[in-house]
Parts: structure tokens; C-alpha cells; sequence
């Protein structure tokens, strides 16, 4: 025979039929306390249903949560009415009541009603024992988990905001029963380093029982003894712990007190050339104002002042003079322009200059001789040289070769 598999869509199928279709689960009536309650923007209310031994998911549709008369918080014990059915998309099953009543308030939530008024008569909100944010912290110290959500969201938004800052994990552990010492003992260490401005203490999200170790005496007290400021970021938007009526600012979330700790350098940024815009124009308008006073009190000193015409002859005729020296130089050296160009060709034809070179004049009978015809045998000829004069007797004349 062969063998028939199901999909898992076609199980779940058959086990939600067989839910919706058994009359014992069609009207369950239930008592519990509610654990991770959500209410959602469209009005439905989900959360988790539990006992000391088990638990089951809740949800509540808009149009029967409107009939509820008490806004249900985690911790609180309630009775609620509904049908047990197979959420098909997980294969889990859950119960979709129509109605809840209120049993009071669970443990845990009296337990954090009690050390809340305890501490707010002692003290430990009041404002005037709030410390101030530094503006512009050098160093953030953050106490989480190191593997959470928090950390990771805290750090890439002091990156973007403020990157000149410097951050320092101090790792704890926030869930469980040694978390609140764990915290403690990050905060205590915190404050013995004094490295840091200013300290993050939360974690993430979660249950009432989650972010219990943040509704402990000890860390409140940690956290009111710290010399260092603290932002308290436990949580979501809409979870309150102690530590966040301690602190000296509430975050609705860790990404939120990364925030509050840093400034925007964007906004800086802006603020400073706002800044700069601002007072440049201020200079510039006092500079002219200055000068347009100084101008006006020139005017007054120098009319009717004998000195103001001296001066301004006395300019006139030092810029008359320097006109003229201009005009001066100009001719003297057009005037040694044309000396030189005079002397050059003076130099060009002086015979004297030939000599220079190693040319020489003869004469006879003080006669320039420029034709061989002229001279005879027996003449004295006169040779003048550069530096002299030498005297020969012609002993021999050629012409032309003969």
C-alpha cells in the first residue's frame, strides 16, 4: 500500500478543525495573570496568559476589548472567557477571548507599587536631587547586556549624532536572579573608574518578570548614590520601572537615551554657522557705522581748518613732484638711450678701434698710403700702431705681384 504524506498546512488544518469542533473548547473560562501584554494601534490586546505551570497566547479583538472597563497591565490576575483555536501560521494554539474581568493586581505588580511609594516618601524621585546631562560628553558609559539589542541600537546612534564621543561597555547581565547585583556592580564600578560623563543603565523589552532586576532597592539605590549622571532606558515606550523614577532622566527606549545623552553634530553644525552668520553681519554693520561715525567727525574737524588747504596743496605738490621725477627720469633715459646708440657707431668707425684689433696706418711724407704706386725705394714710411709708431725705409716694392 502506498504511503500518503500530509503537508504540514493540511495537519494543522485538521488539528484547528478538530479545536473549533470540540464543544469543550468553545466556551473555556480561564484565570491567570497576564505576562507581555501589547496593546496594538487597531486596538487589539495580545498577550500571554500564565500559572505556575504553564502558559497559553491571548488575543482580543478590538470590538470585545472596547467592553474591557480597566486598562490590563503585566502582573495583573484576570478571568477571561473565549474559545480555544489553532493560530495556523505557527501551528500554535491560543485562545481568543470575549471578555476579562480583573482579579486584583498580581504579585509583582504590588511588589513594585509598594517599593515605589516607599522610595518617593524617601525621596529618591525628587527632582532637586536630579543631576544635569553634561552637553557635550567625552565618554558614555553603557551597562547591558553585550550581546542584547540595546547595546548595538545605543552605539550606532552615538555614532551618528555625536561620533566624538567615546563609549565604554560595562557588560552585565539584565535578566534573571543575579542581574540586579550584576548592575549594581557595573554602576559601582563606573563611578570608581570616573571615566565617564554621563551612564546608560537598561536593557530591551520584554515581560514584567524580564525587566524585574530594574524594579530592585539595590539598584535604585545604586543608581541614587551615583555621582555620575544616569539615564535609565529599561524597556519600551510604554514600560515603567523604578530605576526609571531614580534616574536622573527617563529614555523610553535605549535608542531614545542615546539621544538624550548626545547632541546632534548636524544641529551643531547648523547652530554654528547660524552663529557665524549672525555675528559677521553684526561686525560688518558696526564696522560701517564706526567708519560712517569717523567720516562724519572728520568733516567736522577739518572745516574751517587753515591746516586742511596746506595739506592739501602740500599733496598736490608732492604728486606734482613725483610727476615730474617721472617725467625726468623718462628723458634721462631716452637721452643715454640715444648716447649709447651715438657712441656705438661712433666706436664702429674711429680707425683707432681697428687698431684694437691688430690693424695699423702707414703714412709716408704724413700722406695716408692707400696705393702701392705711391711709395718708392728709400721712402721713410710711419707705421702707427695702437700703442706707437714704427719707422721703416722701403727697401723693395711689388705690385701686383711683381
Amino acid at each position: 500500500m502506498e504511503e500518503r504524506y500530509l503537508t504540514v498546512s493540511a495537519l494543522t488544518k485538521y488539528i484547528k478543525y478538530k479545536f473549533d469542533h470540540d464543544h469543550n473548547l468553545e466556551e473555556v473560562l480561564l484565570e491567570g495573570e497576564i505576562s507581555n501584554f501589547k496593546h496594538n494601534s487597531r486596538g487589539h490586546f495580545y498577550f500571554t496568559l500564565k500559572d505556575d505551570g504553564a502558559s497559553i497566547s491571548v488575543t482580543m479583538f478590538s470590538s470585545f476589548a472596547k467592553t474591557v472597563k480597566f486598562e490590563p497591565k503585566d502582573g495583573m490576575k484576570v478571568f477571561v472567557k473565549g474559545n480555544v483555536t489553532v493560530y495556523e501560521p505557527s501551528g500554535t494554539y491560543q485562545i481568543n477571548i470575549k471578555e476579562m474581568k480583573s482579579d486584583g493586581i498580581g504579585d509583582l505588580y504590588l511588589a513594585f507599587q509598594k517599593l515605589k511609594e516607599e522610595l518617593e516618601k524617601e525621596g529618591l524621585f525628587a527632582v532637586e536631587h536630579k543631576k544635569k546631562l553634561p552637553l557635550f560628553p567625552k565618554c558614555i558609559g553603557v551597562i547591558t547586556s553585550p550581546t542584547g539589542a540595546a547595546i548595538r541600537d545605543i552605539i550606532h546612534t552615538i555614532s551618528r549624532r555625536y561620533p566624538m564621543t567615546h563609549v565604554i561597555l560595562y557588560p552585565a547581565i539584565v535578566q534573571g536572579e543575579d542581574a540586579k547585583t550584576d548592575v549594581v556592580r557595573q554602576i559601582e564600578i563606573a563611578n570608581q573608574q570616573a571615566l565617564c560623563d554621563v551612564l546608560i543603565v537598561g536593557r530591551g523589552g520584554g515581560s514584567i518578570e524580564d525587566l524585574w532586576a530594574f524594579n530592585e532597592r539595590c539598584v535604585a539605590d545604586a543608581i541614587y548614590q551615583s555621582t555620575i549622571p544616569i539615564i535609565s532606558a529599561v524597556g519600551h515606550e510604554i514600560d515603567f520601572t523604578i530605576a526609571d523614577f531614580v534616574a536622573d532622566m527617563r529614555a523610553a527606549t535605549p535608542t531614545a537615551a542615546a539621544e538624550l545623552a548626545t547632541p546632534s553634530i548636524e544641529m551643531l553644525k547648523g547652530n554654528v554657522n547660524y552663529y557665524i552668520t549672525i555675528m559677521t553681519k553684526y561686525i560688518r554693520q558696526r564696522f560701517e557705522n564706526e567708519k560712517l561715525l569717523l567720516a562724519n567727525l572728520d568733516r567736522r574737524i577739518d572745516a574751517g581748518n587753515p591746516l586742511t588747504t596746506l595739506k592739501h596743496h602740500r599733496n598736490y605738490l608732492e604728486e606734482y613732484c613725483k610727476q615730474l621725477q617721472m617725467i625726468i627720469q623718462k628723458v634721462l633715459l631716452e637721452k643715454k638711450s640715444s648716447y649709447r646708440f651715438l657712441e656705438g657707431k661712433l666706436n664702429a668707425l674711429n680707425p683707432l678701434s681697428l687698431m684694437n684689433k691688430g690693424y695699423s696706418i702707414n703714412t709716408v711724407n704724413d700722406e695716408i698710403i692707400t696705393d702701392v704706386s705711391s711709395v718708392h725705394i728709400d721712402d721713410i714710411m710711419i707705421t702707427k700702431l695702437k700703442n706707437g709708431e714704427l719707422k721703416s725705409k722701403v727697401i723693395e716694392v711689388k705690385q701686383n705681384g711683381k
